[in-house]
């Protein structure tokens, strides 16, 4: 019989990882996220944190959509639909940018790499489908989409990383924030890059399928590795201050709204030939109306994503994604005010089981990254 929803509709079946048995062999919690299953945590959420801030762990973000895009001028189609300067992109250099829709809306964040040949194109797991449609609907028919569903994706973060990884992948050694590279493991091609989720220093590293379980086991066969689940990725990159797709940002937001102004190229702005230009060129040089901010939590209650804001007895906002914040020591959050209450300092409350919590508006990250730059920059 087929499964069906309280709708009458079939109901899609939750997927698994190519590292599912991995994970549940190791004692990995599993939840429901993204439409997979995924462990959340395996000694817990707590230990899993400080173990990545001091040593390495790795998580399994075989979820994520990694897309191929090759052509001729696919970069310039690419622009068509983000902010960036994706034509700017020297080999083996890789940009954080956005998919916008027609008014400037945030369809979702993603990570664009020249890889020489192509542009490799990493993007939420959650909308990856959605993506894929959107792509293949807006971009010109002389580019090739190709979504790799054969490769996996590992991340490796934390200040033991790079000594770990390099024991396995020697070329990562000299890899600085937002590199790519290519390399062999074991007769496997395998792609790498030196970024990640939660502030620290770290990598990902794409690679067969059928090889995860083997370069898996052999990372974390070393001291300083172990596995990390999701629930201490979400709390890393919060305290990170970096957004997740469909919670900070949606399609309501735009980049400029979601603090993001970053991710608009100097040339991008000057042509002003991206979608919903007008709207976040606007807000760019007049203020957008509200601002993602971060939000310090007086005592130690949580305030979690959902919570109302407010400034005495007025509402002016909403968390997006709150905790516990283990390196702090303290509960944080991030949300959305008005532009007015939007600087560090601001004293505003949270509304949690009908009490008000006093938080403050802070600069974000709440614990600095650690990424390995070039010297010099």
């Amino acid at each position: 019989m087929t499964e069906t929803d309280f709708t009458g509709e079939e109901a899609v079946p939750t997927a698994t990882l190519p590292l599912d048995a991995w994970h549940r062999a190791r004692g990995g919690r599993m939840v429901e996220f993204a439409g997979y299953w995924m462990p959340i945590q395996y000694e817990g959420i707590m230990a899993e944190h400080q173990w990545t801030r001091d040593n390495a762990g790795l998580f399994d973000v075989s979820h994520m959509g990694q897309l191929s895009l090759s052509g001729e001028n696919v970069a310039a189609a690419l622009e068509t639909l983000v902010p960036g300067d994706i034509a700017a992109l020297k080999p083996g250099r890789m940009r954080y940018s956005l998919l916008l829709g027609e008014d400037g809306g945030i369809l979702d964040d993603l990570m664009v790499t020249n890889e020489g040949d192509q542009l490799g194109v990493v993007v939420n797991g959650a909308v990856k489908w959605d993506d894929i449609g959107y792509l293949r609907e807006n971009l010109p028919d002389d580019v090739t989409l190709n979504h790799n569903e054969d490769y996996g994706l590992l991340a490796l973060q934390g200040p033991k990383a790079a000594d770990a990884l390099a024991r396995l992948v020697p070329e990562c050694a000299d890899m600085v924030f937002m590199q790519a590279a290519r390399a062999t493991w074991n007769g496997h091609a395998i792609a790498l890059s030196r970024s990640g989720y939660t502030g620290e220093d770290g990598f990902e590293i794409s690679l067969p399928n059928e090889a995860l379980a083997a370069f898996a086991d052999a990372l974390c066969a070393m001291d300083e590795v172990k596995p990390i689940g999701l629930g201490a990725r979400d709390s890393l990159r919060l305290e990170a201050g970096l957004p997740l797709y469909g919670h900070d940002l949606s399609e309501d937001t735009d980049p400029v709204e979601g603090d993001l102004g970053f991710a608009i190229g100097k040339r991008r702005r000057e042509e002003a030939n991206f979608p919903g230009a007008a709207r976040i060129l606007g807000h760019l040089a007049d203020g957008p109306p509200r601002r993602r901010v971060g939000l310090l939590v007086d005592g130690k209650l949580p305030v979690r994503e959902g919570a109302k804001l407010f400034d005495g007895n007025t509402e002016i906002g909403v968390v997006t994604s709150g905790g516990f914040a283990p390196s702090v020591g303290a509960p944080i959050a991030m949300g959305y005010v008005p532009r007015d209450h939007a600087a560090p300092g601001t004293a505003i409350a949270a509304e949690v089981r009908g009490k008000r919590v006093p938080c403050t508006v802070a600069a974000m990250p709440f614990v600095p990254h650690n990424y390995v730059r070039k010297q010099g920059g």
